[in-house]
């Protein structure tokens, strides 16, 4: 006879708590791009923002609550009402909705950054739990640095938010600092001394300072965790957050193990993934579980003979089963605007207006006459960069010169808001003296603080996608461009870093 497993909640928060990595943030069309595949993959709760940060949040979060129809949309608010009128706002057409109202508890946060007492914490807590409530039934408490907090006042408090409201009680690992025995230790004692634990859903939320990230997160759901809040690839500030593909296929893979099963369609992880790297400009890297290029891959030869006899022997889970394989050809030189329109929409892309479009599909006809194969990264990497409002630096021309022995030499053409600008300059590399040839015109000032060349897709004849990221007064900007050719992909990726400064330093002016 079968026994009836709990449902585990997956909360993914790639668009909140993921875009807080240094570099990483989103346009409102790339946040509404990414959710429209997790709500696909059937995530049960996307966290779309934090709605007071800014008007571009407010109107992310604004954007996935109006196209989300399946999964549940969440806004990040401080226990402060100004914060949580402003996710009320932004979550009103949500189909389905949830506020995340958060407060610090441990002696360290209290004192030194609310400068608080704990009797007024909890007042706050419970009246933000209060408030929330009259914008939507799901309200989910935070207790941030709760790893670090006094046992006794964390049950109060917990008690205190549940008889407010709150359905969902969060006890993250705020700085990474726990170790999977304690971590799991903390939700057990939690659950058995709050005398109305049984009206909450708790939930963990790990950061992956000492690696630990996931190995909380299920130790957590192992001592009775029914939700675990994770991001794709595991992106997020410092060292990033839980992984949701790998704790997903932990407990489908250890069925035997967890009393609990997601509903994720796995299928669509590689794919997801593949977006949100291309969006973000973060590469994979190879050997990442799951998603990783190598994740299935052989080399050794007794590895090699014992999947070919039988796929068990060195493998746990199927390719298939997690997106690898999925990409399939589908579109070439000779496919027309209905097509690829078509596919758009399939990989959840959809175009605001016809002449977005038809600058895509002008870059498809252009790559398609360079390469047979036409793959769904290729065409995610057509769109990086298209919804760029303002493009202030256009690539005109571009003629490097390298050769064994002498300075590589860049000749490079620019329009700047319209006027032409031709210069040249020599580098210690080509790449170099493309950056510097470019600088010599538009005098940006700006730092460069990483340069990232990655293959779009396999063979000699892949797109070549470059991040390029650039910092001014403060201001972190990830450039991401994609060609055969990578001298031209990084020249257009260093343009493309220079126009989103451009468009921020607008916004500060007013402009």
């Amino acid at each position: 006879m079968s026994i009836q497993k709990d449902k585990l909640v997956i909360f993914d928060t790639t668009l909140r708590d993921g875009e807080q990595s240094p570099g990483a943030s989103m346009s409102k069309e790339e946040k509404v791009r990414i959710a429209r595949l997790l709500e696909r993959m059937r995530v049960d709760v996307i966290e779309a923002g934090f709605a007071i940060a800014s008007p571009g949040d407010f109107e992310a979060v604004k954007a996935v609550a109006e196209t989300v129809r399946e999964s549940r949309v969440c806004s990040l608010a401080r226990a402060i009402n100004a914060d949580i009128l402003r996710a009320g706002e932004a979550l009103k057409k949500a189909n389905a909705s949830r506020i995340h109202t958060f407060i610090a508890t441990s002696p360290i946060h209290m004192q030194y950054k609310l400068q608080m007492a704990p009797e007024d914490v909890l007042q706050q807590a419970v009246q933000a739990v209060k408030t929330a409530r009259q914008f939507t039934d799901d309200v989910e408490f935070s207790l941030e640095d709760g790893s670090r907090s006094e046992p006794d006042f964390m049950y109060r408090i917990i008690e205190a938010v549940i008889a407010a409201g709150a359905g969902t009680i969060n006890i993250p690992d705020t700085v990474g600092y726990g170790e999977p025995g304690e971590y799991g230790a903390l939700f057990r004692r939690v659950i058995e001394h709050v005398p109305n634990s049984d009206r909450a859903i708790f939930s963990t939320h790990c950061h992956n300072d000492l690696g630990l990230a996931v190995a909380n997160s299920l130790s957590a759901v192992m001592n009775g965790v029914r939700q675990v809040e994770c991001t794709i690839n595991g992106l997020g500030e410092r060292a990033g957050n839980a992984s949701l593909e790998e704790i997903v296929m932990a407990v489908q893979t250890r069925q035997d193990l967890y009393s609990v099963e997601t509903s994720i369609d796995t299928r669509h992880i590689v794919p997801t993934s593949r977006l949100v790297s291309s969006v973000t400009g973060f590469p994979v890297q190879p050997n990442k579980a799951i998603v990783g290029a190598n994740a299935f891959a052989h080399e050794s030869g007794i590895h090699q003979d014992g999947v070919l006899k039988h796929r068990e022997t060195y493998e746990i889970m199927r390719a298939e089963d997690v997106g690898w394989g999925q990409n399939r050809l589908v579109l070439g030189k000779h496919s027309g605007r209905a097509a690829v329109r078509a596919r758009y929409g399939e990989l959840g892309v959809a175009f605001s207006d016809s002449e977005t479009f038809q600058q895509v599909f002008q870059r498809f006809k252009i790559l398609a006459d360079k390469k047979h194969e036409i793959f769904d990264e290729d065409l995610h990497s057509l769109i990086t960069g298209s919804e760029t409002p303002v493009e202030r630096f256009h690539l005109q021309d571009l003629d490097v010169r390298s050769k064994i022995g002498s300075a590589p030499q860049a000749f490079i053409s620019l329009l700047v808001e319209g006027e032409s600008h031709q210069t040249e300059a020599c580098g210690s590399g080509p790449v170099d003296a493309i950056f510097k040839a470019i600088e010599r015109i538009v005098g940006s000032g700006a730092d460069l603080k990483l340069y990232s060349v990655n293959a779009v897709t396999q063979g000699t004849d892949s797109q070549g996608s470059v991040t390029v990221r650039l910092e001014k007064d403060g201001h972190l900007v990830n450039g991401v461009g994609a060609d055969t050719d990578i001298l031209v992909a990084s020249a257009q990726a260093y343009m493309d870093a220079l126009n989103l400064l451009a468009m921020g330093e607008s916004k500060k002016q007013g402009v």
